[in-house]
């Protein structure tokens, strides 16, 4: 929004976009963005270089090897007939 606005380009702001602005009416709120973007850099540093593991970001994207495994069990579990007849008379007996 800052470059925008510094360019005099106003399409996010639809009511301003309408009106004729010289850019010394634009500059004190082009260094007010500024100086909002340096404190909220401030406030979040901590934030900001914060580590955030992948699988945070994208839980799903590298569990191919792991799903394989898991899949395979549950296909041996589904299977086991033994499992399915003691699963049947109670699963607090299981």
């Amino acid at each position: 929004m800052k470059q925008n606005i510094g360019r005099g380009e106003f399409s996010q702001f639809p009511n301003l976009s309408q009106t004729s602005c010289q850019e010394d009416d634009v500059s004190p709120y082009v260094q007010h963005l500024n100086s909002l973007y340096s404190d909220f850099e401030s406030r979040f540093e901590d934030i900001l270089t914060m580590v955030i593991p992948p699988w945070i970001i994208n839980p799903y994207g590298d569990i191919e090897e792991t799903n394989v495994i898991i899949q395979e069990e549950l296909i041996e579990l589904s299977t086991n007939e033994e499992l399915k007849v003691e699963f049947k008379n109670g699963y607090q007996q299981f």
